[in-house]
């Protein structure tokens, strides 16, 4: 089984923890979006939308986060031999849904310093130009990937995008914290998918340094976060990139990879 992916991506966050929640294998590739590693040839013709993660089991690709999760819960189910094994029931799975409709792109695109943005997209629109010239049978989806680019810096000068964006949070944060009044996680008193959802949106407020803001803010919410930090699922697909300054090394080994390669000209 081969799992591709980035430490970057929240979906790609919520199948490992899934992954190592219940114990499977995998060979990991990384494909950092950031420098446009998703954008080289081999993946871009598995999965022309470029998007992160796919998991792959022989022939069989999945590239729905949530779907790839449930079948991870069956895998396990099936390694496991446990017959009676409980899958992500309806409330769970209705968690699971509700989460993943909050899209983190804008949000945490707004929260990045503009000048980073910008070299970031400008760099990302020369890598697509030279995919195309090096693959031009794939030039029409590269083409759609260029113009998906150009959206992207056109939708972050409406303020309207961002704003929705950071309401549709705030109601979802506001949700959960209601919930985790009631309940120890997000579905009773036991960890389920529908927490290995929520999580990397907790960790992604913690990156951009908007923990005080939205989660210190709700006592239940807070008291959540402290709690599912010691799991050893999320040390190991998260502390071990984002906690302390092993943020600023991930961070840095990326930025310097877009200056040098464009320096270089090495798109």
């Amino acid at each position: 089984m081969q799992l591709y992916h980035h430490p970057y991506s929240i979906d790609s966050q919520r199948v490992r923890l899934a992954l190592e929640e219940k114990g499977i294998d995998y060979t990991s590739f990384h494909l950092n979006p950031v420098t446009g590693k998703n954008m080289n040839a081999s993946f871009f013709r598995m999965n022309p939308s470029a998007t992160l993660p796919v998991f792959q089991n022989g022939e069989h690709k999945i590239f729905n986060t949530i779907e790839i999760i449930q079948y991870v819960e069956r895998i396990a189910s099936v390694s496991t031999g446990a017959e009676n094994m409980t899958f992500s029931g309806r409330e769970v799975t209705g968690w699971m849904h509700r989460i993943q409709q909050w899209n983190p792109k804008y949000f945490t695109l707004a929260h990045i310093p503009d000048k980073y943005f910008r070299s970031v997209s400008k760099f990302l629109r020369r890598v697509v130009m030279a995919r195309m010239e090096e693959s031009p049978d794939l030039a029409g989806a590269y083409h759609s990937k260029l113009q998906e680019v150009y959206d992207t810096e056109d939708k972050l000068k409406n303020s309207s995008v961002v704003i929705q964006d950071k309401e549709h949070l705030i109601r979802l944060l506001d949700e959960v914290e209601k919930q985790l009044n009631e309940t120890t996680y997000l579905v009773g008193d036991e960890f389920t998918m529908a927490d290995v959802m929520l999580i990397p949106v907790l960790a992604r407020l913690v990156l951009l340094d908007l923990e005080d803001e939205y989660i210190g803010s709700r006592p239940n919410v807070a008291k959540y976060w402290i709690m599912v930090q010691q799991r050893p699922s999320y040390k190991k697909v998260i502390a071990s990139h984002f906690n302390g300054w092993r943020k600023y090394r991930t961070l840095w080994k990326t930025w310097c990879s877009i200056h040098i390669r464009s320096i270089l000209r090495r798109f």
